[in-house]
């Protein structure tokens, strides 16, 4: 999913409407084939970008190759290649180099490089450019990385400044939910969640953790109903199957 989201980000600001759009640059227009070429033949678009690279290719052709990695699942050469495209971005202070820190963390977390993800997202942050929305994102993604480094208080905290910024998003209630839960704030998660729920009824893995969380909180009938919810919203899903596992405590075995 975080390839497709990386993908979607780089064709976006390729193809941004204008009334009367500037000719592209040579490093433009080969950047945009190469993102075009991820989409026919990722191991082309590794070579094509690779051999740009070796050509002094700069930040685009870095980029593209941490995007073509990301669509081969490939984290850790991902990874590197974005970082490398965000070093070459401060040097050049060409703005892009937050957005790259971004996109690097983000390769880091899916290849369950949480260290590095969390200091990729540090230095994203630290730069001061992130505003509104996109900033409430890369909080999420920043408690994502501390929640698996197991620091449950700066978790806390990122999901909190996030939640300020982007209060219309579910996962950011989600996130913030299971980790009430897992940290026994049984109040606020059952809050938490309903927030998340109002925003996105339909959405299996809040009805997963709905359900989690009721269960705990000491109501099994509330937590049956929720699993049911997400196993008929997507049984076919992670979190439709996780669902139907724990439906499974539920089954009577006959008697003797």
């Amino acid at each position: 999913m975080i390839a497709h989201l990386l993908l979607a980000t780089a064709a976006a600001a390729s193809t941004a409407a204008s009334p009367s759009p500037p000719a592209l640059s040579p490093a433009e227009a080969r950047f945009d084939a190469c993102v075009a070429l991820i989409n026919k033949d990722v191991k082309k678009a590794i070579d094509f970008a690779g051999q740009w690279q070796v050509e002094q290719g700069g930040v685009p052709a870095n980029k593209c190759l941490g995007l073509a990695y990301a669509a081969l699942g490939q984290w850790l050469p991902a990874m590197t290649a974005f970082e490398h495209a965000a070093h070459l971005s401060e040097k050049a202070k060409d703005g892009h180099a937050a957005d790259l820190w971004v996109q690097s963390g983000n390769a880091a977390l899916a290849g369950g490089m949480a260290d590095k993800a969390r200091q990729a997202f540090e230095t994203a942050l630290a730069g001061g450019v992130l505003k509104g929305a996109v900033l409430g994102e890369v909080w999420l993604d920043h408690a994502r990385a501390l929640v698996n480094l197991k620091d449950t208080k700066g978790a806390r905290r990122s999901i909190d400044e996030a939640l300020k910024l982007v209060p219309q998003d579910p996962l950011g209630w989600l996130l913030s939910a299971t980790l009430a839960r897992r940290t026994d704030d049984l109040e606020r998660a059952q809050k938490d969640i309903a927030e998340a729920a109002k925003r996105s009824p339909d959405d299996a893995s809040i009805a997963v953790e709905a359900g989690n969380i009721a269960m705990v909180s000491g109501a099994p009938d509330a937590a049956k109903t929720a699993w049911e919810a997400a196993v008929k919203m997507a049984p076919e899903s992670v979190s439709g199957k996780a669902a139907a596992a724990a439906l499974k405590q539920f089954v009577v075995s006959p008697a003797p």
